[in-house]
């Protein structure tokens, strides 16, 4: 199968989405207010919106995988 426009699309959204994951687990000093895991994280809602993220990114592999193939 050639690798088309469309799935290089796909995979930088799979990509940006986990690197977004990793992002808002990461300690930030500037941060206004900790994290639910007791840290100053750049977001304050860092557990949460790292599974959702990340779960976002596993639903659009596998929902793209099953369209494209």
């Amino acid at each position: 199968m050639p690798i088309t426009a469309l799935h290089i699309v796909v995979y930088a959204v799979i990509v940006i989405l986990i690197i977004a994951a990793v992002k808002t687990a990461l300690p930030e000093a500037k941060a206004s207010k900790p994290c639910m895991l007791g840290y100053k994280a750049l977001c304050s809602f860092t557990p949460i919106s790292t599974i959702i993220l990340i779960a976002a990114a596993i639903a659009v592999f596998f929902l793209t995988r099953q369209m494209l193939t």
